[in-house]
């Protein structure tokens, strides 16, 4: 039990730490950048074929249910609602969380067991502020971004399959498919993957700066930082959805 509570409060006074460099000078804008390309520019093939995939074949699986009700017409604003509300932020979450929170959790226990980030305090470094901000704000930042892609891809994947059996234009199709899209799901959409982000950065970046115990260490390190941040999202849509569901009635 006691174990448990230092735990808890060292994860407390990490995030803390983490607000409290992250607005103070100097700042690493170009780490940041770097990160930005790290978290960004390297997901971006994997979150194409993700969301394309995913809106051709959720589509092609609904088609026959909504068949036999005759309303295969609703295809479109289905999808819109699946993939924007719920499909997009969550399925990008999941595969950053997999892809840059173990690299991020691997990346800074190897720092970490190596004894690099102590010479980086030595040198005069701040290594939180250069290694944990940085990639912190570039997964918050980032992430919404990939998951609006995603779900642009994802309803490129749901046209091609409405396309192939109805011949709808894309013009159509996407007038159909934001009847029921107002500003609020837009908005959850970039505030449930922002929230993701932070998860991701944050969860993979306490279990780097704090891995012990050599080799091994890294490699617990980078399978709690992906373990852990599953959880989490999912914890998170739980309550997001349960609020937003609340306050709508």
């Amino acid at each position: 039990m006691k174990a448990f509570f230092l735990r808890i409060y060292d994860i407390y006074t990490f995030i803390v730490r983490f607000f409290k460099e992250a607005f103070i000078p100097p700042y690493e804008y170009k780490e940041v950048l770097n990160q930005f390309f790290e978290v960004g520019i390297r997901s971006i093939s994997i979150i194409t074929l993700t969301g394309f995939i995913t809106g051709l074949v959720f589509t092609k699986q609904s088609r026959s249910s909504l068949a036999e009700f005759g309303a295969t017409s609703w295809l479109p604003s289905l999808m819109a609602i699946a993939i924007i509300r719920a499909l997009a932020p969550l399925v990008t979450a999941l595969i950053i969380a997999g892809k840059v929170g173990s690299n991020i959790g691997a990346e800074l226990g190897s720092m970490k067991v190596t004894e690099q980030i102590e010479a980086m305090e030595v040198s005069s470094t701040n290594p939180f502020k250069f290694l944990v901000v940085s990639r912190v704000l570039a997964t918050t930042i980032i992430v919404p971004v990939l998951a609006t892609f995603m779900g642009v891809m994802g309803m490129l994947g749901a046209f091609l399959n409405v396309y192939s059996n109805e011949q709808t234009s894309l013009t159509s199709f996407f007038q159909a498919a934001f009847v029921r899209i107002d500003f609020l799901d837009i908005y959850l959409l970039l505030f449930k993957s922002t929230v993701y982000g932070f998860t991701i950065g944050m969860t993979g970046c306490f279990n780097g700066y704090r891995a012990e115990q050599g080799t091994v260490g890294v490699g617990r390190a980078a399978n709690a930082s992906v373990v852990v941040s599953m959880f989490l999202i999912f914890v998170e849509e739980m309550i997001i959805v349960t609020l937003v569901n609340n306050y709508l009635k």
